[in-house]
């Protein structure tokens, strides 16, 4: 693609030139369009990744504050990066389109209603208490679904919110922050786990799985004290500052345990966030303080996945007969470009996997999309749950807790009954953990005896 950036403000500016650079790589091909959910729904040009290059190339070029055409259609985009993966020139769409978002964020005035709720989104689920004490009260306020779903602008998300609040919230579990869980036997290695913001109060089974699976294959696991939220949500939405605040406390506190006892690696069980900071040397890479270390960072992260194909796993015996629906998250197979191994870890652990038609196209989750963009969000959600059904599984399984809630969600609404577990609580399962509440489930309906059929009576 042709640009016309003035050369002073390239050297000026080495985000904008990085940019710059990211738009002449695009060839105009198309190819994109055909992988892009959002294009794929509404059939406009501008709402496919070659649409959106032209838009944030003119905002760009021309140095001009967003305009509500350029913030309706970046707004549109999920982020899910299947265009990275569809595209033939190896084209940045993903930090071409976090500039886009951060100068609408810089430069555009958007109406109270809009700002009113990524602010509070911003303020409530990077943060465990408060994300909990949210829920509590959507619980409580439920009633009231209707009458706020109504209110102009802000009711379609207030009613996805609440929507997306589940029956029953596990119990507070104790925090596992400061702790060390040492390996079973001989210790082979030492690693974080990222404890995640929304996952330990939606389920904290995931992050008990993940440890007594590494800890049985020899592997010593710390949650240090001052982690937090890898940055990932407010990042998504814009808000640059306050994503380098999380991304900067996380790399001083990784840093410290790397520096002290050491690290193999920084283990992420949730996709989304995998992506984020795998990207924090991309982040920092002009800032002296942290570029070094930042990059340190980054090549230490790995999916919980990706670490266990490493090192191996060795599953106990025999497990129940299960048909496994795999839905890759975007995160994981676009953003983090980690195609197959979940699935060959679940089929070497005994699973029948199955992979999910058009598996490429994003569930609608996407971090908080869901509730900025719920009509988009729930056609995606359905179009999902269409090509999961066509594959008649047992239980669907996948590495990322915001399509988990998702796909469940969407299960309810159709009263379909389609359990979901993380990838790595039936792994844990496999090799000697506890079953997993999904399992479970499945195999009390398998016990049940069947029901005698009605006979018609004589007459």
């Amino acid at each position: 693609m042709r640009t016309e950036f003035a050369s002073a403000r390239l050297e000026a500016d080495p985000k904008l030139a990085a940019s710059e650079k990211i738009l002449r790589s695009c060839i105009h091909c198309g190819f994109c369009n055909a992988t892009c959910p959002t294009y794929l729904l509404l059939g406009d040009e501008l709402d496919g990744p070659r649409g959106r290059i032209y838009l944030i190339k003119e905002m760009l070029e021309q140095d001009r504050p967003a305009s509500r055409e350029v913030v309706t259609h970046i707004d549109r985009c999920l982020s899910c990066l299947s265009c990275v993966s569809t595209c033939p020139s190896g084209v940045d769409y993903m930090h071409l389109v976090d500039h886009a978002r951060a100068r609408i964020e810089a430069t555009y005035s958007r109406r109270w209603q809009d700002r009113l709720i990524r602010s509070a989104l911003a303020w409530v689920l990077p943060y465990p208490g408060r994300f909990r004490a949210a829920l509590r009260l959507a619980r409580l306020a439920r009633p009231f679904r209707g009458v706020l779903g109504r209110l102009p602008t802000l009711g379609p998300r207030l009613a996805a919110m609440f929507d997306l609040v589940p029956r029953t919230l596990p119990p507070r579990t104790p925090s596992i922050m400061g702790q060390v869980f040492r390996a079973e036997g001989t210790r082979r290695r030492r690693v974080a786990l990222l404890t995640n913001c929304t996952q330990p109060v939606l389920n904290p089974g995931i992050n008990e799985a993940a440890t007594r699976l590494l800890n049985r294959h020899g592997v010593e696991v710390v949650a240090p004290a001052d982690e937090g939220c890898c940055g990932a949500l407010v990042h998504h939405m814009g808000r640059e500052a306050a994503s380098r605040r999380f991304a900067a406390a996380n790399i001083d506190a990784w840093i410290r345990e790397a520096e002290g006892e050491g690290l193999d690696a920084i283990v992420i069980t949730a996709s989304g966030c995998g992506t984020t900071i795998k990207d924090y040397g991309h982040m920092f890479r002009n800032d002296p303080a942290y570029a070094e270390k930042s990059a340190q960072i980054s090549a230490l992260a790995k999916d919980i996945t990706e670490f266990l194909e490493e090192i191996g796993i060795a599953p106990a015996g025999e497990k129940a007969d299960l048909t496994v629906a795999y839905h890759s998250a975007c995160s994981m197979q676009h953003g983090q470009q980690l195609k197959n191994g979940p699935q060959r870890l679940l089929a070497a652990a005994g699973f029948t996997v199955k992979d999910v038609p058009e598996g490429h196209i994003c569930c609608g989750s996407a971090g908080v999309y869901n509730i900025l963009q719920p009509e988009i969000a729930t056609q995606l959600r359905d179009r999902k749950l269409d090509s999961i059904t066509l594959v008649r599984p047992d239980i669907v399984a996948t590495g990322n807790i915001g399509c988990m809630v998702q796909i469940e969600r969407g299960a309810r609404d159709r009263r379909q009954n389609l359990p979901i577990a993380h990838t790595v609580e039936l792994l844990d399962w496999a090799t000697g953990g506890p079953i997993p509440a999904a399992v479970a489930g499945i195999e009390r309906r398998r016990a049940r005896p069947p029901q005698p059929r009605l006979q018609p009576s004589d007459q």
